[in-house]
């Protein structure tokens, strides 16, 4: 069954209306006529929802039954990410959302080979946003991460401040005979609410980089010996977390 998200707020024996690509979607594309049902998401919580009526431009549905169970990771993991080379970021925020993600936040490392022009950057993050969307959608997650502008290093420091743990991404760890395993790191948080991973660009993170993290408590991390692409780490790491708290 598809399913919508929503702003509106429900309440019980409610109808609500759905305007725009989703209405479009669901008359358009889907071929759906009243009676058809859907999931729609509203602050969190699912609804299976009937087409009451509705045209390519607006859908009004009605309450059928409210759905407790939630989808989302026990704890909240925000990625960062430096930023990537071509559409690597597109493939990230797509998968790392299916992998249960809270939060991006593209990262202006100092090897990222791409600079976002300022003036373009509404649309690109709108463009992100609406792939985490429809990769939400297609999970069947309670919630849509959020994508965020580039941030800085020191913009960086600051937001990590609100974080309970928090882990860098090393390819130096990686190369040690001897590594602490992700494993072993994620069982000390289990009462933690809330992860910040970064990750370095195509060229990884300079080690001055690494060094001021570091000194911000954040944990360096090694997701196991082999190096990993800047598109798949964040992967890597989402399902172990998934795996070892799900």
């Amino acid at each position: 069954m598809q399913r919508y998200f929503t702003n509106e707020p429900i309440q019980e024996n409610n109808t609500i209306t759905i305007s725009g690509d989703d209405a479009h979607h669901m008359i358009q594309v889907m071929r759906m006529s009243p009676g058809d049902e859907v999931y729609v998401v509203s602050e969190g919580q699912t609804y299976t929802m009937a087409i009451v009526e509705g045209t390519s431009q607006i859908v009004r549905l009605r309450i059928q039954k409210i759905h407790g169970q939630s989808t989302e990771l026990p704890v909240k993991v925000s990625i960062v990410c430096g930023l990537p080379k071509g559409d690597k970021l597109e493939l990230i925020t797509q998968k790392a959302t299916e992998l249960g993600m809270h939060t991006l936040y593209p990262f202006e490392a100092k090897r990222s080979i791409v600079k976002w022009d300022k003036q373009k950057n509404e649309k690109k993050i709108t463009r992100l946003q609406k792939i985490a969307k429809e990769a939400a959608e297609q999970s069947h997650r309670n919630f849509i991460p959020q994508i965020h502008k580039p941030v800085t290093l020191q913009e960086l420091l600051d937001i990590s401040k609100s974080y309970d743990v928090k882990f860098v991404a090393d390819e130096e760890d990686a190369k040690l005979s001897e590594r602490q395993r992700f494993a072993d790191q994620l069982k000390k948080v289990y009462d933690k609410q809330s992860i910040l991973i970064v990750f370095g660009p195509e060229g990884g993170l300079e080690r001055q980089e690494v060094q001021l993290l570091l000194e911000n408590e954040f944990q360096p991390i090694a997701l196991g010996p082999r190096i990993l692409r800047t598109e798949t780490a964040p992967l890597y790491a989402l399902a172990a977390i998934s795996y070892e708290y799900e």
